[in-house]
C-alpha cells in the first residue's frame, strides 16, 4: 500500500498535482515543492529535515456536530456529496526519518500569513520562505526533533508578498441564492494628513462596499476612545481614492474632503456583500492536525503513529486565535478525537478575535489607540465560568469545549499585555477584586519587564518616547515549550504559574502603581480597557453582527504588576535582566508626538531606561535610582550575580541549561552598552 502510494506520489509530483482521499476531512494535496532543508544538513540526533510545500484541500460535512459551530456553514455551497469545500496553503518541515524525531507535531498558527516560529524559538532571521542557514538560527526546534507545520487559515492577508500564506474559502449566500449583505465597520488613525484611506485594517484585504449610496453608510470622528462620536456630513466624504486631485473609484477605500487629520479616530460603518466562511480556517487547522496526529499521511511521508503528540502555538493575533479556537470548541474533530494535546498561546492578553463570524475581519485586534471595539477583548476571559453582574451572562472560555478535549494550556504574556491588551482579566474575577481559579490543566506566566515582542539589541526609539524594551523572554519560552511537550504527554508537572496576584498584592490598578519619578520619563495610567459590548441579538448564537458600532457598557477593571523602587515589576517570571538589573524595563511606552498623543500608550512597545552609570551621573541628573557603580563593584561581580540568577531559573524550569552561555554573553554586552565600558582583552562579547 505505501509502496503504491509512493509510486503515485512520484507520478503526481511530475505533473505538480497530487489528489486523493485521506482520513479526517482532508481530501487531497497539491504538492509544489519537496526538498531537503539546508541540503540535508543534520540537526543533532533528529538528522536531516525535509520541506514539503503545497496546497491542501478539505471537505466539511455541514451536518456534523463538530462543524455546526462554523458560522454560516449551512449557507455555504456544497459539492455533489453535500460537503463544503475549502483549500489552503501549507508548509511542513519534518525529520526525513520520522522515527528519529520526538513524535511531536508543532503547528504555528501563522500571523497574517507569516511564519514566526523559527525566528521565535531558533533565534533565527525571519523569512516567509525559510531556506538559508540564517533562517534556521541555532536549529533549536530541529535539534529537539519537532515536526513543524504551518497552515493558512486567513482569507484577507495582505497582497504585498505572494509568499504570505492564504486560505481560499467559499462565500455564503441566502437559501434562494441571493447575496448576503451585512454591516462592516472600519476604523483607523493616521500619523500624517492623507486624502484617502483603505477600509481594511492596515494593509489587509478590505470588505468591499456593496452600495456607496446606502443610507447605512456613516462616517464619524472622535479624539479619544470614549469620546462621543461626531458624524461627518455625507457630502464631505465618499468611497474612492484621491489621485491627482480627482476622485478615482475604489469600493475598498474612503476619502474625506480636506483630508484625514493625524491622531483622530475615524470610523466608517457600511454594508458589504458575500461574506467568506472565515470559520473554515480553524476547522482546517483542526482537520489537518488530526490527520497527522491520528491517521498519518502517505503523501507527506508520515505514518500512523509517527506523531504521538500535537501542540498548537501562536503569537499575538495567533495566540488570540488559539483562545478563540478553544472557546468555540474546535479542539474535537468530526470523529470525536482530541486535536491539540497542548496549546501555547503567547502575548494574546485577554483577547479572542474575529475568526468565526459573518463579515469577520481576522486582522482586527485591540490596542490603546488602534482597532477599537471589535469583537476581541470581550467576555468571557477566564477558562472557568464567571457571571458578569452587568449583563447576567455566565460563561467561561472553555464552556463550549468538552472536557475530554481539553488540552494542556500555557498562557504566556509580556508586561505590555497587562497595559495594552487587558491580560489581567484571564486570572481575576470580573470586578478584579479576587484572583480567579485556574484549572489544573492550565498554567499562566507573565514575563516581568517585557514588551509585546522583544526589540533588537542595542535598542532604539520606535513609536515611543523611550528606547524600546530588549528583554528577550524567548529564552524562557524555549524552556516552557519543552515543559509543555512533556506535560501534555503525561510527563510530570511544569513550572508553577507566575503572574500578578490580587490576593498577594502584586496586581494593582495603574493609577496606584507608584512608578519612580525618573528625569525625562513621562508616565500615564491610560491602560487599554476591555468593555461590555453588544453587537446585536444574533451575534452570540449565529455570529451575525447587527449593531455597528456596538453598544458599549461599563469597563472591566484592569490590573498591572506592582513595581519595586527602580520601577521594575515584582510579579511574574523575573528573568536575570530584571533580577540583576542595569535598567528599568517596562511593558509600556508613551507615544512620541509624531506617532500619537504623548499621553497615550504606544502600541506593543515597552521601555528600556538604563540606570546612571556612576553616582556622579545620578546626582547630576537627579535620578532616584542607584547607579550601576553603586550596585555592582565590577563587571565580573555583575556577571556572577547574573549567572546565579539564571541558574536559579534553570533549576526552577524557566530557562534551559543549554542556553546559559548565550545568556551570559548577552549580559556582558548589556553591561558594556549601559556603562560604556568596553570588555578587556579576552572577554567575550555578545554575538
Amino acid at each position: 500500500m505505501r509502496k503504491a502510494a509512493r509510486f503515485w506520489m512520484a507520478f503526481a509530483l511530475g505533473s505538480g498535482l497530487l489528489a486523493g482521499t485521506a482520513a479526517a476531512e482532508v481530501t487531497g494535496f497539491e504538492i509544489t515543492e519537496r526538498s531537503d532543508v539546508l541540503d540535508g544538513r543534520p540537526f543533532g540526533l533528529a538528522g536531516g529535515y525535509e520541506r514539503i510545500v503545497g496546497i491542501v484541500r478539505f471537505a466539511f460535512d455541514p451536518e456534523n456536530d463538530a462543524n455546526r459551530i462554523i458560522a454560516d456553514i449551512a449557507l455555504a455551497p456544497r459539492n455533489r456529496d453535500g460537503r463544503v469545500e475549502m483549500s489552503a496553503e501549507f508548509h511542513l518541515l519534518r525529520p526525513k526519518v520520522m522515527q528519529k524525531g520526538r513524535g511531536t507535531l508543532l503547528l504555528e498558527v501563522n500571523n497574517r500569513g507569516r511564519k514566526g516560529l523559527l525566528g521565535y524559538f531558533n533565534m533565527a532571521e525571519g523569512s516567509l520562505m525559510p531556506r538559508e542557514a540564517a533562517h534556521f538560527g541555532d536549529g533549536f526546534l530541529m535539534r529537539h526533533g519537532f515536526t513543524l507545520l504551518w497552515l493558512a487559515w486567513q482569507w484577507d492577508v495582505p497582497d504585498d508578498d505572494p509568499l504570505r500564506m492564504r486560505m481560499h474559502p467559499p462565500v455564503a449566500t441566502n437559501p434562494d441564492g441571493s447575496e448576503i449583505r451585512g454591516l462592516v465597520r472600519a476604523d483607523f488613525v493616521v500619523q500624517r494628513p492623507v486624502d484617502h484611506h483603505t477600509l481594511a485594517d492596515r494593509n489587509h484585504r478590505p470588505y468591499r462596499v456593496a452600495d456607496p449610496e446606502d443610507p447605512a453608510n456613516v462616517m464619524t470622528v472622535r479624539r479619544r476612545v470614549e469620546d462621543e462620536r461626531e458624524v461627518i456630513p455625507r457630502d464631505r466624504w465618499g468611497f474612492g481614492r484621491i489621485e491627482n486631485g480627482r476622485v478615482a473609484p475604489d469600493d475598498g477605500a474612503v476619502f474625506l474632503e480636506g483630508g484625514f487629520e493625524p491622531h483622530r479616530i475615524y470610523e466608517v460603518v457600511y454594508r458589504s456583500a458575500n461574506p467568506p466562511l472565515v470559520g473554515l480556517g480553524p476547522a482546517g487547522i483542526r482537520d489537518f492536525v488530526t490527520l497527522l496526529r491520528h491517521d498519518g499521511s502517505d503523501e507527506l511521508g508520515i505514518a500512523a503513529g509517527d506523531i504521538t503528540n500535537a501542540l498548537g502555538f501562536g503569537i499575538s493575533q495567533s495566540g488570540r486565535f488559539l483562545r478563540t479556537f478553544l472557546y468555540y470548541g474546535f479542539n474535537g474533530d468530526e470523529q470525536g478525537r482530541r486535536v491539540f494535546d497542548g496549546v501555547l498561546s503567547d502575548v494574546a492578553g485577554g483577547g479572542r478575535g474575529s475568526f468565526n463570524h459573518r463579515f469577520a475581519q481576522a486582522s482586527r485586534d485591540a490596542h490603546p489607540y488602534l482597532n477599537q471595539f471589535h469583537p476581541t477583548d470581550i467576555f468571557p476571559f477566564t477558562d472557568v465560568e464567571q457571571t458578569d453582574p452587568d449583563t447576567g451572562q455566565t460563561a467561561g472560555l472553555l464552556s463550549r469545549q468538552r472536557e475530554r478535549f481539553y488540552p494542556r494550556v500555557f498562557y504566556t504574556n509580556s508586561s505590555y499585555e497587562y497595559w495594552g491588551r487587558a491580560a489581567s482579566l484571564i486570572h481575576t474575577t470580573v470586578e478584579a477584586d479576587e484572583d480567579a481559579r485556574i484549572p489544573g490543566h492550565v498554567r499562566i506566566y507573565m514575563y516581568a519587564g517585557t514588551q509585546h515582542g522583544p526589540s533588537g539589541f542595542p535598542p532604539g526609539v520606535t513609536l515611543g518616547q523611550q528606547r524600546a524594551n530588549p528583554n528577550n523572554f524567548r529564552w524562557g519560552q524555549r524552556a516552557l515549550l519543552l515543559a509543555l511537550d512533556r506535560w501534555s504527554r503525561g510527563g510530570g508537572s511544569p513550572p508553577e504559574s507566575r503572574y500578578p496576584s490580587v490576593e498577594e498584592g502584586s496586581a494593582v490598578a495603574a493609577e496606584n502603581l507608584g512608578f519612580p519619578e525618573i528625569p525625562g520619563v513621562g508616565t500615564s495610567d491610560r491602560v487599554h480597557y476591555a468593555y461590555r459590548a453588544d453587537y446585536g441579538p444574533d451575534f452570540a448564537t449565529r455570529g451575525i453582527v447587527t449593531r455597528e458600532p456596538p453598544e458599549i457598557g461599563r469597563r472591566f477593571p484592569i490590573r498591572v504588576s506592582a513595581v519595586d523602587p527602580d520601577g521594575n515589576e515584582l510579579a511574574g517570571i523575573r528573568l536575570p535582566e530584571i533580577e540583576v538589573p542595569l535598567a528599568t524595563y517596562t511593558g509600556w511606552n508613551l507615544f512620541r508626538e509624531e506617532a500619537g498623543p504623548p499621553d497615550e500608550l504606544s502600541s506593543m512597545v515597552g521601555s528600556f531606561i538604563p540606570f546612571p552609570a556612576t553616582a556622579a551621573d545620578r546626582r547630576a541628573s537627579g535620578d532616584p535610582r542607584p547607579s550601576v557603580e553603586e550596585r555592582y563593584g565590577s563587571r565580573e561581580e555583575y556577571l556572577g550575580r547574573f549567572t546565579d540568577a539564571a541558574l536559579d531559573l534553570i533549576e526552577a524550569g524557566y530557562l534551559l541549561g543549554e542556553d546559559l552561555p548565550a545568556l551570559t554573553r548577552h549580559a556582558g554586552a548589556l553591561w558594556d552598552h549601559v556603562t560604556g565600558d568596553p570588555p578587556a582583552a579576552g572577554q567575550q562579547q555578545d554575538r
